[in-house]
C-alpha cells in the first residue's frame, strides 16, 4: 500500500535532498485560478536516486547534464540525455536517478496548485 506523506510546508527548499540540489528559477501565478508555473534546475550527483514521489501538478522535465532515468508508474523506464524531454502528469508517482559517471542536470517546469506543497513524498506501507 502507498500512502502519501504529510508535508507541512509548500516551501520548495524543504525538499532538498543529500545528493541533489535544487535551484528555484522562478514562479509565477497563471490566468488560470489557483495554478502556477514554477521553474527549478535540479543537480544530481553521480549515483543518486531520489524518493518516490509526486506533484500537484504537471511536470515537464528537460534534461541539461548527464544521464537520467526516470522510472514513471504506469510506463516502462526512460533514460535521457541533455536535450531529451519527458511529461510526467500530475499525481504519477515517480523516481529519477542519474545513471551516470558525472553530475545529472534538468529543469523541470511544474504546472501546479499553488496552495498545495509542490512535492509529495510517497512511502511503502
Amino acid at each position: 500500500m502507498l500512502t502519501v506523506e504529510n508535508t507541512a510546508s509548500p516551501d520548495f527548499t524543504s525538499v532538498q535532498h543529500r545528493g541533489s540540489k535544487r535551484t528555484e528559477l522562478q514562479r509565477h501565478a497563471l490566468s488560470i485560478a489557483g495554478r502556477e508555473v514554477i521553474q527549478v534546475r535540479i543537480d544530481f550527483d553521480p549515483c543518486f536516486r531520489s524518493p518516490e514521489h509526486m506533484h500537484p501538478g504537471d511536470e515537464i522535465v528537460y534534461v541539461l547534464e548527464g544521464t537520467l532515468e526516470y522510472r514513471v508508474q504506469g510506463r516502462p523506464p526512460v533514460t535521457l540525455r541533455p536535450g531529451g524531454v519527458l511529461f510526467i502528469p500530475a499525481l504519477a508517482i515517480h523516481t529519477v536517478t542519474n545513471v551516470g559517471t558525472g553530475t545529472g542536470a534538468e529543469l523541470a517546469t511544474y504546472i501546479v496548485d499553488r496552495h498545495l506543497p509542490l512535492v509529495a513524498p510517497v512511502r511503502q506501507s
